[in-house]
């Protein structure tokens, strides 16, 4: 295949899946159910804990599933569509349909973060990431999950449980592939994208670390909707 007609099946993956990314959920809601852009109250973060505590459990729900929706989505499109066709035309290690689903995942990610609809002022990419983990590796998922549940049980704060579960999924990602010789290679590229995705995460929660380090973070309320 011509590396031309690869390099720009590639782009349009990422194209795509930006635009996916940079549907706000969380600003549409809001206006929906509450007639507020939800990144004017509260936090100011575009995402379910915010919409929860500015328009409500309802739609702060809603917030979660469709921005969980919209990262399977690209990746599957990355993964499913466009990757495999490649994969299967050239044979090439490096167009494995993983990766092309972790890539569009980022690309899902950063539209979130940055959407192109929205100002480019976004969410922090959590939920997105389930979605996208969900259809790249549903056992590091699993776990990442089970992380974030035990610290969220544990400190009722949404936060830190979000941010150790990132840290963990590239974590995990390595650990998964570090005893099978044959996928080395693999599971480093993954960890890699992987590892991408959780940096993300982590540099969009840096007002919430700084506040964990004062002890400032508050837990999860829904008494105060203004919140």
């Amino acid at each position: 295949m011509n590396i031309f007609v690869v390099v720009s099946l590639i782009l349009l993956a990422m194209v795509i899946s930006y635009l996916i990314g940079s549907i706000s959920f969380a600003v549409l809601l809001s206006k929906i159910f509450a007639h507020k852009d939800v990144r004017n109250f509260g936090s100011g973060n575009a995402g379910m804990t915010n919409v929860m505590r500015t328009a409500g459990i309802l739609p702060g729900i809603l917030t979660l599933l469709f921005d969980i929706i919209k990262g399977a989505l690209a990746c599957s499109i990355g993964k499913f569509m466009i990757f495999d066709y490649l994969y299967r035309t050239t044979e090439s290690e490096w167009l494995l349909p993983v990766y092309g689903a972790l890539l569009c995942g980022i690309f899902c990610q950063l539209g979130h973060v940055f959407p192109i609809y929205f100002g480019f002022k976004g969410g922090k990419g959590v939920a997105t990431t389930v979605g996208i983990m969900a259809i790249c590796n549903w056992v590091v998922l699993v776990i990442a999950l089970s992380v974030f549940i035990i610290i969220f049980l544990l400190t009722k704060t949404v936060s830190k449980g979000s941010i150790l579960a990132a840290a963990s999924l590239p974590i995990c990602m390595i650990f998964l592939y570090n005893h099978v010789e044959s996928m080395l290679y693999t599971g480093y590229i993954q960890c890699a994208l992987t590892a991408v995705l959780a940096i993300i995460i982590i540099v969009k929660h840096k007002d919430n670390i700084i506040r964990i380090i004062h002890g400032q973070e508050k837990p999860i309320t829904y008494k105060n909707r203004e919140g």
